[in-house]
């Protein structure tokens, strides 16, 4: 959609002769047209993303032929505005007497796409029909067990408890064969697109405008992410270390060698982003129980899927926080449906901007589902904290922040909140001799997901750039993960594999550098709502379950939506303005210092 031009420029363009029209130049926009104009394609956008979001429930709770053709339509439509919107943008942003808030709307409105197609005739329908029929092949995907066929919510519940080495490769290996390969020549395609949309708004590439999001240059956010791993990557070094002895015990030289690299299927998650599933293997001794297993406390007080979700609600009711809405309930997906085909893959939506806030998921009974539940109802929570603001400010201070609410409350699911909800009998609380065991079990999550946080976006800026070309696209991603995780595939993989594609957030097109923030953010948010609770204990046992105090200043943060910079946010509930792996290291002191005690000797690295 355009804007109508200036009168002035109108006036220029009605002059009698050709010569005098060239010879008089358009007149710049004014702050006043800008104002005019983002009044206008708020509102569009506004209106749009409530028929383009209804579109997209309806295909990833059903997935045919036609809710496909219907999502890619209302994608396409939606792709187009947003592209003639930012190029738009870009004309008033050098507009002299620009407010800083409209420079910030303007600024906002340029970066809004994460796939932008170029002008071209047909190009935002291609878009939207490979983007689609990329997510729909994996919500589609099936692996093997035993030569059967498994979809993707089992086969990944199957890589957490399944401990034959040989049943472990075979369900990596046909999980990535039969979902990630067949995406390659359309993901190829999709990369070419949106770095020519990407190129006409001003980008050098389509990773570039995902950098340049977070209130400082591209390049500049680059280094902040090094920084922050710089941080961190002593701690992952030591269990990394710490976890291959483990598996070596376990399964023996010819499975997992003593040193280098460690298998990617033995570590209890089909990407190895996550390694609590093998806490067994790695459990200490003397001190890898617990004392408590959330599956099992669930199991025993008769939990069902909606009574996890309920439980998770609870928490934010505790602190002061609204219900949810009725229309939570009627609409959203709790479970996988019988009938038919859906992705799977844990999300939280708004369908209206305002109070239609749903989760979907196909949960299982179980202590990750359980956590996931907290995290996907922090940002149904964030949506209606900000529902206040401009329809640009309708997001988080940075997509850092929305992932990290919910998984700061998350980490609030300690003995203390166990208890308090009814879960945990208080005389089977854990004593201090298992506060060992809680950062292990801890670490295999928190710890071991980082540097994949952060190696999934540098992949694709390093696809978007071209310094990691088409032909290297698997060579690539088999690089970046020895590199950051330490790991290898179980059996070679050659450029005729598409590995990145045998993981969601890839076909799914969602940027993944939110994760990596998210991970540490949590930490910051989550210290500093102890230390506004008072709590006085280990922080790792810290709970703020039903402190209002901590809500009413969560929710002053939340309501700010991405109305100001982020650092501005991160002051308003933590009190400092720099994102930190600091937060995090302090966490997991007491294991770091334990776990280069247990790795004295070995040959750490690979």
């Amino acid at each position: 959609m355009k804007i109508a031009i200036s009168l002035a420029a109108l006036a220029a363009a009605l002059v009698a002769t050709p010569a005098l029209a060239q010879a008089v130049p358009p007149a710049a926009p004014t702050a006043t047209e800008a104002e005019a104009f983002l009044t206008k394609a708020e509102k569009a956008l506004f209106d749009q993303s409530i028929i383009s979001g209804r579109a997209a429930w309806i295909n990833a709770t059903y997935i045919t032929d036609d809710t496909d053709a219907i999502a890619s339509y209302f994608g396409a439509i939606d792709t187009r505005q947003r592209v003639d919107f930012a190029l738009e943008a870009a004309k008033y942003a050098a507009a002299p007497g620009l407010s800083a808030e409209t420079k910030r709307r303007l600024n906002l409105l340029q970066t809004a796409l994460t796939l932008p197609a170029p002008t071209t005739p047909g190009a935002a329908e291609e878009l939207n029909e490979l983007a689609t029929k990329l997510q729909s092949a994996y919500g589609k995907g099936k692996g093997t067990l035993k030569g059967q066929p498994i979809n993707g919510s089992d086969i990944e519940e199957q890589m957490g408890i399944n401990r034959n080495p040989d049943e472990l490769k075979e369900m990596w290996v046909s999980w990535h064969d039969n979902v990630g390969a067949p995406m390659r020549d359309d993901y190829v395609k999709l990369v070419g697109i949106a770095n020519a949309g990407s190129k006409e708004l001003g980008f050098t590439d389509t990773g570039a405008m995902w950098r340049s999001k977070y209130d400082m240059p591209a390049d500049d956010f680059a280094k902040l992410t090094d920084k922050i791993w710089a941080e961190v990557k002593p701690l992952y070094d030591e269990l990394h270390c710490y976890t291959r002895t483990k598996l070596n015990e376990k399964y023996g030289d010819a499975v997992q060698p003593a040193t280098g690299p460690i298998r990617a299927d033995l570590l209890g998650n089909m990407w190895a982003q996550e390694w609590g599933n093998i806490y067994d293997i790695v459990a200490p001794a003397g001190a890898g129980d617990l004392g408590y297993d959330v599956t099992e406390l669930l199991a025993a007080k008769g939990y069902d899927p909606v009574k996890m979700v309920k439980a998770g609600e609870g928490f934010y009711s505790s602190l002061g926080f609204d219900p949810l809405p009725q229309t939570f309930w009627e609409r959203s997906q709790i479970v996988k449906p019988r009938d038919r085909e859906v992705v799977c893959h844990a999300s939280a939506w708004d369908l209206d901007n305002k109070d239609d806030i749903r989760i979907k998921m196909c949960t299982k009974v179980n202590g990750d589902d359980f956590v996931t539940i907290h995290h996907e109802l922090g940002h149904n929570y964030y949506q209606r904290a900000y529902q206040i603001q401009k329809p640009l400010y309708l997001d988080g201070a940075n997509d850092g922040f929305h992932e990290a609410i919910g998984d700061f409350i998350a980490l609030s699911i300690t003995p203390d909140y166990l208890v308090k909800i009814g879960l945990l009998d208080p005389a089977k609380v854990p004593g201090a001799d298992k506060d060992l065991g809680l950062l292990l079990r801890q670490a295999m999550d928190k710890v071991a997901f980082l540097p994949f946080g952060l190696l999934i976006d540098k992949w694709r800026w390093g696809a978007f750039d071209g310094s990691i070309p088409q032909d290297q696209y698997e060579k690539g991603w088999n690089d970046l993960r020895l590199q950051y995780q330490g790991i290898v595939p179980p059996v070679p993989r050659d450029e005729t594999k598409f590995d990145p594609g045998g993981k969601y957030h890839i076909p799914g097109n969602t940027p993944y550098t939110r994760y990596f923030l998210a991970r540490v953010l949590q930490f910051q948010f989550y210290e500093a709502a102890c230390r506004q609770a008072g709590w006085k204990g280990p922080l790792h046992r810290c709970s703020f379950y039903g402190n209002k105090q901590v809500g009413e200043k969560l929710n002053a943060m939340l309501e700010m939506g991405a109305s100001k910079p982020w650092p501005d946010a991160l002051q308003a509930f933590t009190g400092k303005r720099e994102m930190s792996g600091k937060a995090l290291v302090n966490y997991f002191a007491p294991l770091q210092k334990w776990l280069i005690e247990q790795n004295k000797g070995k040959s750490c690295g690979w």
